[in-house]
């Protein structure tokens, strides 16, 4: 058994991607018709459905999803956490067709021009909500903001943080640092947790390989050991460098195939 922790869907006559290329090859509709035949083909069983963008009407729509296809087993959603009422939206979205499916929360912040936008007041409010919710909060983030997140995990202890990507490394230039310092600090609080996932985008879609990847798995593997390590496609996006197949065989290289970072991760820290 395979968990896929990490994967997006979207429908462009529903709602368009604007972050999305006009000329890019995943500039088309992606539905879990085309997800289905992918993981069955790689052995995954059970995913993860990740928010796209920040609207509102996205997470109801993705719970929906997960309340009619047993393959979707959670759902990382959106809601604006500077939002006064936040806890109640939260309360709100658990109620919904498919509430039971909401595992967490998500927010571009790699977008926020504040690389301290994590530690502003009512964000921290926001977190706190997210916390009592029993939900856990995804980290999208640049290497930039990997301070930011390390003060934020220090200061919600009670909320499990899951870096996406591992804070997209630098792959495609070759640097280590000072991401890996700033991830060994992040990994060093026991309620974050790291995604071995995006890893093929952040290196040269085109000619990447599993060695320019390794240095930065590996740093992944020892700072936050396989525990607090999952592993997810990134599907579609993924498909900018590799197949759904090539993502998970890579994975497996890289790390091994510890069913802890392939399964037993992931069903803990989503309760899927």
């Amino acid at each position: 058994m395979t968990v896929d922790a990490h994967h997006h869907l979207w429908d462009l006559a529903v709602r368009d991607q604007d972050w999305i290329a006009e000329d890019s090859p995943i500039r088309r509709d992606f539905t879990v018709a085309d997800l289905a035949p992918e993981a069955a083909a790689a052995g995954v069983d059970r995913t993860v459905l990740v928010q796209t963008i920040t609207v509102a009407e996205e997470t109801p729509e993705f719970l929906e999803l997960a309340d009619t296809h047993d393959l979707i087993a959670g759902v990382v959603g959106w809601t604006d956490l500077t939002r006064p009422d936040v806890a109640d939206e939260l309360a709100r979205l658990r109620e919904l067709p498919g509430g039971r499916h909401l595992k967490g929360i998500r927010h571009q912040v790699q977008g926020e021009p504040d690389p301290h936008w994590l530690l502003r007041a009512d964000v921290r409010r926001g977190l706190a909500a997210v916390a009592e919710a029993g939900l856990v909060y995804d980290l999208l983030v640049l290497p930039h903001q990997l301070p930011a997140c390390v003060k934020a995990a220090e200061a919600l202890p009670q909320l499990t943080f899951v870096l996406d990507h591992l804070g997209k490394p630098p792959i495609a230039s070759g640097a280590l640092e000072p991401w890996a310092a700033d991830l060994r600090a992040l990994a060093a609080h026991p309620n974050t947790v790291g995604k071995l996932s995006g890893l093929v985008t952040e290196a040269d879609p085109a000619t990447w390989t599993i060695d320019d990847l390794r240095p930065y798995a590996d740093v992944a593997l020892d700072a936050f050991g396989p525990d607090r390590l999952m592993f997810g496609s990134d599907w579609p996006v993924c498909g900018l460098a590799a197949t759904y197949g090539e993502v998970l065989d890579t994975a497996r290289a890289l790390v091994g195939p510890d069913t802890r970072v392939f399964e037993t991760t992931a069903t803990r820290v989503y309760d899927l």
